[in-house]
């Protein structure tokens, strides 16, 4: 089914993120990953793109395929088209339905360090243009609660949304923030701009420091006074930092239920025990929502 018709069928719609194994690991390096996130019963899961190699040998096919047909999760698959053409978008996208899988994130992809795309397509519109005209896949697409990092007017950020929208996208899954207040005025101005699309929060628990340094120089995400003090005082505790950032995670989460947000996103990165124990965490408050309860299970860590 399109991820989409989740968002008709629930008020809240609950889904982690997990990333292919780099080319020179095992695949079934993730295969425990799935199998416990399954465990808790999400939405869907989606499968980050780049990681496997390029885009005819990619690993994200197989294991979105692996979540839809072994677990009967509904599978999102990354697709960047970055230095991409219509023969190979056309293949990955046949790919991707003859396994089964129903449903695509459609991203541009980072930009080579001289800048070109070296590809036939330019931005995420056109791969989004692309995949409603020529698959029966549901079509997904990423927004920025701060704006892009590298967008220079942040105002137009919101025309770009509607852009997508207008393309094709169903629903929105947002970059990763850590202050909700971003994204209540994301929200704000996709309903003043007139666009209908479901938007899903994407919340990152952070559990180290090296982890939050990368994230803020890849994303420029802003972090609060509030997370700060968190860093400053638990840095050199490896298991206080991992349990901080995991309540502060659940906090944000809290305050966005709270406020009726469409769904949550849960950057997993491939740790199932946070994602266990933020579940454990949150479940009765997503139960009490919705008439599907989750699974609230956390043995293992």
């Amino acid at each position: 089914m399109k991820i989409r018709e989740l968002f008709d069928e629930k008020k809240l719609v609950y889904s982690f993120e997990i990333f292919p194994p780099k080319p020179v690991y095992p695949i079934d390096t993730v295969f425990s990953t799935i199998e416990e996130l399954s465990i808790l019963k999400p939405d869907y899961i989606s499968v980050t793109y780049g990681a496997g190699g390029g885009i005819i040998n990619n690993r994200t096919a197989e294991i979105s395929s692996l979540i839809k047909n072994k677990y009967n999760i509904e599978a999102l698959a990354h697709l960047t088209c970055i230095s991409s053409n219509e023969e190979q978008m056309q293949y990955i996208l046949k790919d991707l339905e003859s396994k089964g899988v129903s449903n695509v994130l459609a991203l541009r992809g980072d930009i080579i360090d001289n800048g070109e795309t070296l590809g036939e397509f330019k931005n995420s519109q056109d791969i989004i243009g692309y995949a409603k005209r020529n698959s029966n896949l549901g079509i997904v697409a990423a927004c920025y609660p701060e704006g892009h990092i590298e967008s220079k007017d942040k105002s137009i950020d919101i025309d770009i949304l509607k852009l997508k929208e207008e393309a094709g996208a169903d629903y929105f899954i947002s970059q990763l923030f850590f202050d909700n207040n971003y994204f209540y005025n994301l929200l704000n101005k996709a309903e003043q701009k007139g666009i209908k699309s479901p938007i899903q929060a994407g919340i990152m628990p952070v559990i180290n420091k090296k982890q939050i340094e990368r994230i803020v120089s890849l994303c420029g995400a802003t972090l609060p006074s509030k997370f700060i003090k968190i860093i400053n005082k638990y840095e050199h505790n490896k298991e206080a930092l991992r349990d901080a950032g995991i309540a502060y995670a659940q906090e944000q989460i809290v305050d966005l239920i709270s406020s009726e947000v469409r769904g949550i996103h849960l950057y997993s990165m491939n740790n199932p025990y946070i994602a266990k124990i933020i579940t454990k965490g949150i479940g009765s408050i997503i139960n009490s929502i919705n008439e599907i309860p989750l699974s609230t299970s956390i043995s293992g860590n």
